[in-house]
Formats: C-alpha cells, structure tokens, sequence
C-alpha cells in the first residue's frame, strides 16, 4: 500500500462562522434553506469524492462553494480530450497532465475557507478505510462496480453514509444509503454486475446527477431536509421521466448483513 499523505493545514474551521463566512454564504442561509447551525455543520464536516470526474467534479465543485470544510477528492491518471464532455474542473490547458492536482486546484481557487485534499489515485481496501474514517460522508462516483463497491465496504465499515451516482447516456442513478439502517450497494448487487469500459454519457446528465448528489450530501450533514435515504432515484433524461424506488435491505448480505463481512 502506498501511504497515505498527512491532511494539510486547513482553513480555519475552529468555532463559530466569521463574518466573511457569513456574507460568504448569505444567499443559502435563511427559512426553508439553511440555519446558521446547518452552515456551521458543514464547515466542520468532511467529505471522501471519488472519483471528482464528470459526476464528482460537479458535487465537489457544488459542496466547496456551499462550504464543507474539507473535500476529499480521489482520481488518477491524466486529463485526455474525450474526458472534457462532462468533466467540469479540467481545461484544455491541462490535457496530459494529472487530473487529481488540476481539479484540487480548481476547487481552491473557489472558496479559500475550505480545504481541499487530493489523493492522486484510486484508493486500494486500506487507504480506503482510512479515509472514510475520516470522513462524514462518501460520495462514490467511481466508472467500475468494483471501486464503488469498494466504496460502499467502507462506508460500511465506518458507518458513515455514502451517496452512490452513475451515468450512462443520458441515464442518471441516484442511491442514498445509510449503514445498517438502509440498504447498502452490496444488497443491490450482490454480484459484480460486467462493465462496458467506454460508456457512452452526455455531459449534463453528469453534471445534473452530481449536483443531486451534492444536495443530497448537504441536506445529511447540515441536517436539514428530507435526505432520500434508502431510495433509489433514477432520471431517463431522453424521455424526461424520473423513478424513484425504495430498496430493500437484504438481512444476509455479505458486507452490512449480520456478521458483517467486508
């Protein structure tokens, strides 16, 4: 396993909001929105992202101009032309380069009261672990069913809740799942489904799938709202329709049923 670099510095999440952060975030504070108790739960929540690219980068790109403390985003490999559909952090001026640095860099330059760490790969079981650990909220947005059951093990694993969104067209799911209370990505897929490596995807239904899931990631940890918990949101954008279903816990899932095995 490769170590795991040390959280840098962040920005001052220590007590209450300063008054820049309160003009900061005016426009989402007030009746029906968020209370300066929700704004204050978000400064000091922190969130794992993986990957940050076209579903991640816009949830990422959404939940540090709201104002979570610390982003956590995990993608390797470099930007390549095909990627600029959908992937709302990169540019032409980076193609070639790594994405993970470009993309941090990006959300920086965004809302310097929050913290953005970068881990430049796909985290293995170990890293993964650890990282959710530290985390109050997963959002998996990984290509392969593999990584987002990665994912959700650990998620698991911490008892923290993970937002798990996919693409493909102009197809968009949605999942909202809390360990041991709904059911987790495993009891969905018990077996690995096959993957199609080069999916077609239009990039506004990515953009659109992760500002759900950044809303959704807002509404858990600033408590506020009605969060999808247990359901499963899915948007046909070549018809307009959407469906929404309540999945069903399996009691002998491998990896949230009892003994827990992940």
């Amino acid at each position: 396993m490769t170590r795991l670099p040390e959280p840098p510095n962040p920005a001052d999440r220590s007590g209450e909001l300063s008054a820049e952060e309160l003009e900061r975030y005016a426009r989402q504070l007030g009746p029906g929105v968020l209370t300066h108790a929700d704004q204050t739960r978000l400064k000091h929540a922190t969130v794992l992202i993986t990957r940050a690219g076209g579903i991640g980068g816009p949830a990422a790109l959404l939940l540090t101009m709201a104002g979570v403390g610390r982003i956590v985003i995990a993608h390797g490999g470099t930007l390549e032309s095909p990627d600029l559909n959908r992937q709302v952090l990169g540019s032409e001026s980076g193609l070639g380069q790594a994405r993970a640095a470009q993309f941090g860099e990006y959300l920086r330059s965004m809302n310097r009261f929050v913290t953005v760490e970068v881990i430049p790969r796909e985290p293995d079981d170990e890293e993964v672990g650890v990282l959710a650990r530290r985390s109050q909220l997963v959002i998996t947005c990984a290509p392969t069913f593999a990584e987002r059951l990665r994912l959700n093990n650990a998620a698991v694993a911490a008892r923290v809740p993970l937002i798990d969104a996919a693409q493909w067209g102009m197809t968009g799911t949605l999942m909202v799942l809390q360990p041991h209370r709904t059911a987790c990505l495993r009891c969905v897929y018990p077996t690995t489904p096959p993957f199609e490596e080069l999916f077609p995807v239009v990039g506004a239904i990515s953009s659109a799938m992760g500002s759900l899931a950044a809303l959704e990631a807002i509404k858990i940890l600033a408590e506020s709202g009605e969060p999808l918990w247990g359901q499963l949101v899915t948007y046909d954008g070549f018809r307009g329709r959407f469906h929404q279903v309540e999945l069903r816990r399996d009691p002998l899932c491998r990896c949230c049923g009892q003994p827990i095995v992940c």
